[in-house]
């Protein structure tokens, strides 16, 4: 689990992170949403600790990291996996070499263990053939699944995904979102994933926290986005006439059900 107390960050005197509180829990997809500018890569640089927090605290499993000595921060980076936005693969190295660059960095594997941890995690996400080849030879969508694999093959405590279905078709992006869910739970991960992409929101949510104006404005699951009465994530998520169209449907299917009382999350406007 990470724990974020109070989180602040300004950018001189751009104040871009206010006051966040919240917590991603293991075993779970946690999502960050929010529109450009909102404060979620800031959010997610600040939880890596590309960004130092201003104030506030951020702990993983009960450390608290702004309290770890340098050799203990570089053994928490050892336990956290990245999947980049646009899959930052290296492209004069092939599959294998991509997929097994974190052990040679971080471990004493021999050859012959990193060639089978390796051909481990690509069969676990369907590239069992691919080793040779190189980035340019792949798909967008087998990119991703290589990404994955890498941040996956040091068997992480801790997974962050940026923008993971960047570029990709609807039909890439659900495998890569139920592939992401998949391995969350297989492997007990905490996994933070920044997104706009509200298919991922309303399939893998199970904790969602949208941000605006650097600050968190609702937090809550995929269920409970779909009821809330919260003006600024009614506009954020049904943007669109054909959303809008759909939550219309669900509130009136909602009002007809006697006794039904939609749980709306934790946010400001809800609560007015």
């Amino acid at each position: 689990m990470i724990e974020v107390k109070d989180i602040e960050k300004a950018f001189g005197e751009s104040k871009v992170l206010k006051g966040i509180s919240t917590t991603f829990d293991t075993g779970k997809t946690n999502l960050i949403i929010g529109r450009s500018g909102s404060g979620k890569t800031v959010m997610l640089k600040t939880l890596l600790g590309i960004h130092t927090p201003d104030s506030g605290t951020i702990s993983f499993d009960g450390r608290i990291y702004s309290e770890l000595t340098p050799d203990e921060k570089r053994t928490l980076r050892t336990e956290i996996g990245m999947v980049f936005q646009g899959s930052a693969l290296f492209d004069s190295m092939n599959v294998e070499d991509n997929v097994a660059f974190p052990l040679k960095m971080f471990t004493n594997m021999r050859s012959r263990e990193i060639k089978e941890r390796v051909n481990q995690v690509l069969d676990r996400v369907n590239l069992k053939d691919a080793n040779k080849k190189f980035p340019n030879e792949i798909s967008g969508g087998m990119q991703k699944r290589v990404a994955i694999a890498r941040a996956i093959v040091n068997n992480p405590k801790y997974l962050f995904c940026d923008e993971p279905n960047s570029g990709l078709d609807p039909e890439t992006s659900i495998v890569i979102d139920e592939l992401i869910q998949e391995i969350t739970k297989e492997y007990n991960i905490t996994t933070v994933i920044n997104t706009h992409d509200m298919n991922s929101v309303l399939q893998i949510g199970e904790k969602i926290v949208f941000l605006k104006n650097g600050i968190k404005e609702w937090e809550g699951n995929n269920e409970q986005i779909l009821e809330t009465r919260n003006k600024s994530i009614v506009e954020f998520v049904y943007s669109s006439d054909l959303f809008k169209k759909v939550r219309e449907s669900l509130l009136a299917e909602a009002e007809e059900d006697e006794g039904h009382h939609p749980h709306l999350g934790q946010s400001h406007d809800d609560k007015k």
